[in-house]
């Protein structure tokens, strides 16, 4: 219903498409993991719905202007953070990873099975950053920079890649405290 209210008029067609098309995927792809068995906790789930949630509100307004200006001056922040908050949540899909790994028992070292989900959360960072870089280039002008977001900061692809990995590391200590993650510690074992 989000979905369909927020593409009715967003600020601009072609940012809309270019924002929400990869959430469109990321749908797809859970419901395709779901029909074919592949099942995820509740708090997976939910986690996993903030950044479709986020994204769709920004692919309506464009990161830049989304009204959040409660937040944005709760902490004192000249730009808005919305774009940053939204990336942060990308993070929370480590908490499903680690989760299908921990079911199917597929690395058998914890200390592996928590840094796989937070390297896959790294690298997609890094892609889309470059994926933002990419459209802006080819898009250029206000479309490009609509999607850019980065508002003048020329830190902007350093820091979202940095929110990225936070939320992951969150996401991470939330399955340590209340999913599988409970469990002590394995040692790796070695191989001969």
């Amino acid at each position: 219903m989000e979905f369909v209210v927020l593409g009715l008029h967003p600020a601009d067609r072609g940012t809309w498409w270019a924002e929400n098309l990869p959430i469109i995927l990321i749908v797809v792809a859970l419901v395709v993991l779901y029909v074919r068995g592949v099942r995820f906790s509740n708090l997976a789930y939910g986690l996993m719905s903030v950044l479709i949630f986020m994204h769709t509100v920004g692919g309506h307004y464009t990161f830049e202007k989304v009204p959040f200006d409660w937040f944005n001056n709760l902490f004192g922040f000249k730009r808005n953070m919305y774009d940053r908050v939204a990336h942060f949540s990308v993070g929370f899909y480590a908490y499903a990873l680690l989760e299908y790994t921990d079911q199917r028992d597929l690395i058998r070292s914890r200390v592996i099975s928590y840094l796989f989900p937070l390297c896959v959360i790294g690298t997609v960072a890094m892609s889309y950053e470059l994926i933002e870089w990419v459209y802006a280039e080819v898009a250029g002008g206000d479309a490009g920079a609509a999607f850019l977001g980065s508002q003048g900061d020329i830190w902007d692809a350093q820091k979202d890649m940095l929110a990225d990995t936070s939320g992951a590391i969150l996401a991470l200590i939330l399955y340590a405290l209340f999913g599988r993650g409970r469990q002590p510690l394995r040692p790796v074992e070695l191989q001969s």
